[in-house]
């Protein structure tokens, strides 16, 4: 049987492979491993709009309760206002219900532990010992855990568990962590039909910004349908008719973010890393100079960095691993090519409107077009190859590869880079080659893919 828990949480598709049994079981199971020996844990619920996400919300209460976890459920919110609010209530772990970019018919669950912190290789595998043993403990009579009210009505919840407290808590959060009056600015925000569609349009116009929403009435069925990060067509058309200053492009949980420049050029997550780097080293606010980007950020970003005095620490793919190395090395910001960006004076994990929302502040602070801001950098040409392999580990154990990988380092020198990653979830070996000449970083690219396949 294959890992339960991905890169980002356990996802399939909804009532297929991820259906409401599975739910309820790893829902309980992580109610059972993170509640802290509380007598009476919590746990804060929030989806995105996609309409499995009612099912699954059902599924993930029925085995937060029926652990002897007490729920409040915040309804539609993107994933890092559910982390947020996870620290801020104090509760024991935090569910949220999405499948990020992914299309409609998926889902997922994203499960954070007390602070709104992503879980570490440990603890999921402990939650998913348990899911398979089926191991859990079941209270009865007053053990069983409560739905905390969102209305009130019952009289047992503070007026902050209100709906409208927990989306305004989230918003006031926002704004503060901005820095900065946005008003003059126009902006267009692309919502992907998803979790942001009212909270983020709001954060946007409390900070002072004009804002444009396009794709924001989900209806449960066309969430990342043809818009969002993933197909950002829209949001420059949008930015173009508007004659707006910048546009964003949010995914359906609203934790990645990408942008558009008032000519429609994409901005993409590194030159947005960039660009936020920049001016927190200005402001004294970037801890040690450093900038933390997984190992697929292109060179551009890298020599961009080394031109303006900052650092940059590499992990693997995944802002689980960027997150640790923030955590392990102080650090004030890191993130990914794909537009998560994670600032840990503000949050536990990737949130898109707050990176937009700094974005913003900077073409506020420095009355700079963010065509001028980005062009800091120069993206290198990169190639990349997929090989079908019969034994991922062989070709790690290679000789011949790793010869082949360092001759092809010898030839760049300094104007190019080398990367071979397998695939987390298929037999491949993924060859990436950066060079300043795209002739040369494809010749080389086959090369290596040659030595790969012959494995």
């Amino acid at each position: 049987m294959g890992r339960l828990f991905g890169t980002d949480g356990v996802r399939g598709l909804a009532n297929g492979s991820l259906g409401p049994e599975l739910a309820l079981r790893v829902s309980a199971a992580a109610a059972q491993v993170l509640r802290r020996g509380k007598s009476r844990p919590t746990a804060v619920v929030g989806r995105d709009p996609r309409a499995s996400g009612e099912m699954l919300e059902a599924a993930v209460v029925a085995g937060l309760t029926s652990a002897g976890v007490d729920v409040v459920s915040v309804g539609v919110l993107p994933t890092p206002a559910v982390a947020y609010l996870t620290a801020i209530y104090d509760a024991c772990l935090g569910v949220m219900i999405s499948a990020s970019h992914n299309p409609m018919p998926d889902n997922g669950i994203k499960i954070f532990a007390a602070g709104g912190r992503k879980l570490d290789d440990a603890i999921e595998d402990r939650i998913e010992q348990l899911v398979h043993e089926g191991d859990f403990l079941r209270p009865t009579g007053a053990g069983i855990g409560r739905v905390l009210s969102l209305s009130g009505s019952d009289g047992r919840v503070e007026e902050h568990y209100s709906e409208a407290g927990t989306h305004e808590r989230y918003v006031e959060h926002l704004v503060e962590a901005t820095g900065r009056d946005l008003t003059g600015l126009t902006v267009v925000v692309d919502c992907a039909h998803g979790a942001a569609s009212d909270v983020g349009p709001a954060a946007y116009r409390e900070a002072g910004a004009r804002v444009i929403a396009i794709n924001a009435e989900p209806n449960g069925l066309n969430i990342n349908d043809r818009c969002g990060s993933t197909h950002l067509d829209g949001v420059r058309s949008a930015v173009r008719e508007y004659g707006a200053d910048l546009g964003l492009a949010h995914d359906g949980d609203a934790d990645r973010c990408l942008a558009v420049d008032a000519t429609g050029a994409i901005v993409d997550g590194d030159a947005i890393m960039a660009v936020l780097a920049i001016g927190m080293r200005e402001a004294g606010e970037l801890a040690h100079d450093t900038l933390v980007a997984t190992v697929m950020s292109n060179l551009g970003l890298h020599i961009a960095m080394r031109e303006a005095g900052i650092t940059m620490r590499t992990t693997a793919v995944g802002d689980r691993y960027v997150l640790e190395e923030l955590r392990r090395g102080g650090f004030a910001l890191g993130g990914e090519q794909s537009g998560h960006v994670v600032f840990p004076k503000f949050g536990t994990t990737g949130d898109g409107l707050l990176t937009g929302l700094r974005l913003l502040a900077r073409m506020a602070e420095t009355g700079r077009g963010m065509a001028d801001l980005a062009s800091v950098v120069r993206t290198v040409p990169q190639v990349l190859v997929n090989v079908p392999v019969a034994d991922k580990a062989a070709v790690a154990e290679s000789a011949e590869v790793r010869e082949a990988v360092l001759e092809a380092e010898r030839v760049l020198g300094d104007t190019g880079r080398v990367l071979l990653r397998p695939s987390g979830t298929e037999q491949l070996v993924r060859v990436m080659v950066e060079a300043t000449d795209s002739d040369r970083a494809r010749q080389l690219a086959d090369d290596l893919a040659k030595r790969v396949a012959a494995v």
